[in-house]
């Protein structure tokens, strides 16, 4: 039977990290708030808390989430030939809504699922989450719904669509506090692959490209640009993954949030929607993945990814998603098709947060 806990008074928040910590060392997974929505999150490092994570989510392995931490000087000790733009952007942003996909550690001793050796890592700006990372560590986070619901904006809302695949819930209010920039397409975090030479935005989120333009004017828009923004904010925090990324995208993942990506793992953010909506979200979720249509201003980028899972934790390919994959992949995240895994020749699992 899972428990919720309030997080109000220091008090409470104290007893809530305290049970967190509890939760999370067992291998199970916590809802928890951030500053985007609510996300579901386990140890980074527990093989059976990220599969409960995906598990919950009615995810496979193909979208890994996001990786939250609490502080930006950990960055170091999961990426890999960290990028002078990275490490720029995570200055400006961090803590804020801003997922950075990079190379992870290869000594790393974690399974995150497909994440084709990247990690997305963000740092939130929520104080009831750092508490929880300083004492767990690096956590998994996705956004907290069952994969094709609208993220989880209080504790109440994800209890509904999780119920007991999550053993604690901490409560602190409505998520988010404050209201998306002007321009921003969405209150999830912003999305951006650092793994090659030109950095590239897998999902448009609270931080608006024009913003990260002032910090690092190389960055590509990823080919949505022009898309137009979400009737309505809020979605999976860790959808997108690097590798799909969105990555976890992943999500990355909350996570960020997606996938991604995973905050995620990193799969760009989807409006809330009902049945009737199903179409609209996934055109978006397909938009932000294919990096084939170049910006207005910019050529089209080859973050030289070769994504049909090599084992491999770098690759040497030269395609990004096409747009069948894409479709491919939507569906499984939606419904777990085998004929998605079976076309990228991977073996089960997920990746978006947040």
């Amino acid at each position: 039977m899972s428990e919720i806990m309030s997080c109000g008074t220091q008090e409470e928040l104290e007893a809530a990290v305290a049970r967190a910590a509890e939760v999370a060392g067992d291998g199970e997974c916590v809802v928890l708030p951030t500053d985007t929505v609510y996300g579901i999150g386990c140890d980074a490092f527990s093989a059976p808390g990220v599969q409960g994570l995906l598990g919950a989510k009615g995810r496979t392995r193909e979208m890994p989430p996001p990786v939250l931490i609490a502080r930006p000087e950990v960055m170091d000790a999961l990426a890999d030939e960290i990028s002078d733009d990275a490490r720029a952007l995570a200055r400006a942003f961090w803590p804020g809504a801003l997922t950075i996909v990079c190379w992870a550690r290869p000594s790393l001793g974690w399974d995150l699922g497909e994440t084709h050796g990247t990690v997305a890592l963000r740092v939130p700006d929520d104080a009831v989450t750092r508490a929880v990372l300083e004492r767990v560590g690096p956590m998994a986070v996705s956004s907290a719904n069952r994969t094709g619901m609208p993220a989880a904006r209080t504790a109440e809302q994800a209890r509904e669509m999780l119920q007991d695949r999550v053993a604690l819930y901490l409560e602190a209010g409505p998520r988010p506090v404050r209201e998306p920039a002007a321009g921003a397409r969405d209150a999830a975090s912003t999305i951006v692959d650092c793994t090659g030479e030109t950095p590239v935005v897998l999902r448009h989120g609270a931080i608006t490209l024009q913003r990260l333009r002032e910090v690092v004017p190389a960055v590509h828009g990823g080919g949505t640009e022009d898309a137009p923004a979400p009737t309505e904010p809020g979605a999976d925090p860790a959808s997108a993954a690097p590798g799909t990324t969105g990555a976890s995208v992943p999500g990355s993942g909350a996570g960020n949030d997606a996938a991604a990506h995973a905050d995620g793992s990193a799969v760009p953010a989807t409006s809330p929607a009902g049945e009737s909506g199903a179409d609209t979200a996934d055109q978006e979720l397909i938009t932000a993945m294919v990096q084939d249509a170049a910006g207005s201003d910019t050529a089209s980028v080859d973050q030289l990814r070769d994504r049909d899972g090599s084992p491999e934790p770098r690759w040497n390919g030269t395609r990004a998603l096409s747009m069948d994959e894409a479709q491919l992949l939507v569906a499984g995240d939606r419904d777990e098709s085998a004929s998605m895994r079976a076309h990228h020749d991977l073996p089960g699992e997920d990746r978006p947060a947040h």
